[in-house]
């Protein structure tokens, strides 16, 4: 077993491993027992009950966070003609088409998110096995391909996320930083909540949400009572 720093060691301790917190009382209590000297981001995460070998019960999309994230997301665009102007004009960090793909062939990745036109995906396809591997890889579901660029990038710089199911059935997403107001943290896990809660797949049987925790950077997990959640 991975030996715990001190501080860690200290904060777990104010943590009832027995408990289900309210919504309101774990926030609370994850930017107290935070242990980074650095502003740590507060994460969701939540254990789904889906089969993610089968197709019909992929859980994947995205959400604007209402308090946004934290973090300014460097935007890339693949775009033509004046789809160009229009994500320049929303604030897109870089747009082009060809030249910016040679550069990421050549390791350039100086970006956090792609946006693409549609037609310009047959060319993004080309470099798919490099931005894949990095979850960089444009996707309608995400609303990262699409002809309304400017209103893809006004979205991520106001605190889109996006959040997938990985090979166990678990949903990571970021809700904000230790430094935000406990009511923006709870806004934002709210709406993440919604989101997860409305991409629930048909053909999940049994329990959607397993469990719910809430944690920061290297801090201690603190389950939610999912059960008393209310998204108003």
């Amino acid at each position: 077993m991975a030996k715990r720093g001190k501080k860690f060691t200290e904060a777990i301790k104010l943590v009832d491993n027995t408990k289900l917190y309210d919504v309101k009382e774990a926030i609370e209590l994850a930017k107290k027992t935070s242990t980074t000297n650095f502003d740590a981001t507060v994460e969701v995460a939540f254990r789904l009950g889906i089969d993610v070998k089968k197709n019909d019960e992929q859980v994947r999309g995205a959400v604007v966070l209402p308090n946004g994230t934290g973090k300014t997301q460097r935007v890339l665009v693949f775009a033509k003609g004046e789809k160009l102007k229009e994500a320049e004009a929303a604030g897109a960090d870089y747009v082009g088409d060809a030249d910016f793909i040679n550069k990421i062939q050549q390791g350039w990745f100086e970006f956090d998110v792609i946006v693409a036109t549609p037609d310009m995906m047959g060319e993004v396809g080309k470099i798919g096995r490099i931005l894949g591997p990095k979850g960089l890889m444009p996707n309608p579901r995400t609303g990262t391909v699409t002809f309304d660029v400017a209103k893809a990038v006004e979205e991520i710089k106001a605190g889109k996320v996006e959040y997938r199911a990985d090979k166990a059935g678990i949903v990571h997403a970021p809700i904000g930083k230790v430094s935000f107001e406990d009511d923006k943290l709870e806004e934002n896990f709210l709406a993440v909540f919604d989101a997860i809660e409305k991409a629930r797949p048909a053909a999940a049987k049994g329990t959607y949400m397993r469990s719910v925790h809430v944690t920061t950077t290297m801090g201690p997990a603190l389950k939610i009572d999912a059960t008393g959640v209310t998204v108003k």
